[in-house]
C-alpha cells in the first residue's frame, strides 16, 4: 500500500503536472487510482485524496462520494464505497459568497483549523478513461474540490488556515 506522504515531503509542495494524453484509458492510471483507493480506505477519516498524497506529481484526486453524506440511521447499512476520480481538473466557477469550514488532512496529521472556502464550486475534469465532465457541488463538496486543487498546486491548508489546532492521541493500553 501506498503511505501517504506528510507535510514536509517536497512534491507537496510542486505544481502537480497534468496527466499526459497518452495515459487516459491505460492500466497505469487505472492502478495509480486504484493505489489512490487503497491509501485513502485506510484513513477512515478521510474523505479525499490528492496524488501528490502518494508521492506521484499528477494532477489527479479522488473523494470517497460515501463519506460525504451524514451517517445512516442506527441500524441502516453504509453505503458501498464509491470513488470518484477528478484527473486534471479545474474550477471554473465559484459563488462569490465563502464561509469558514473546520478542516483537516492527511498529509498534516492531527492539525486542523479554520478555512474560508466557497459556498458553490463547479469543476470540470476528466475520467480515467479520458471522457470529459462538469460537476457543481456546494458545501462539504465544494469544499473538497478546493482542497484538493490546492494541493496540486502545492498549497496546504496550514498555508491559509486560522485558528490551527494540534490534537494529540494519548497511548492505548498496550494489546
Amino acid at each position: 500500500m501506498r503511505e501517504i506522504v506528510q507535510a514536509e515531503a517536497p512534491v507537496l509542495r510542486g505544481v502537480a503536472k497534468p496527466v499526459p494524453e497518452e495515459l487516459f484509458g491505460t492500466e497505469e492510471l487505472a492502478r495509480t487510482i486504484a493505489d489512490m483507493a487503497e491509501a485513502l480506505d485506510a484513513q477512515p477519516e478521510g474523505v479525499a485524496l490528492a496524488a501528490p498524497q502518494i508521492g506521484i506529481p499528477l494532477r489527479l484526486f479522488i473523494v470517497r462520494m460515501d463519506r460525504t453524506l451524514p451517517p445512516p440511521p442506527e441500524g441502516v447499512p453504509q453505503p458501498p464505497p464509491e470513488v470518484e476520480a477528478y484527473v486534471n481538473p479545474e474550477i471554473t466557477k465559484t459563488s462569490r459568497k465563502r464561509t469558514a469550514a473546520d478542516e483537516g488532512c492527511l498529509s498534516v496529521r492531527d492539525v486542523y483549523g479554520t478555512t474560508q472556502r466557497h459556498e458553490r464550486a463547479t469543476i470540470r475534469a476528466r475520467r480515467a478513461d479520458g471522457s470529459r465532465f462538469t460537476r457543481g457541488a456546494g458545501g462539504l463538496l465544494a469544499q473538497i474540490f478546493e482542497h484538493e486543487i490546492d494541493h496540486l498546486n502545492g498549497i496546504l491548508f496550514t498555508d491559509h488556515a486560522e485558528n490551527l489546532f494540534h490534537i494529540t492521541h494519548e497511548p492505548g493500553p498496550a494489546a
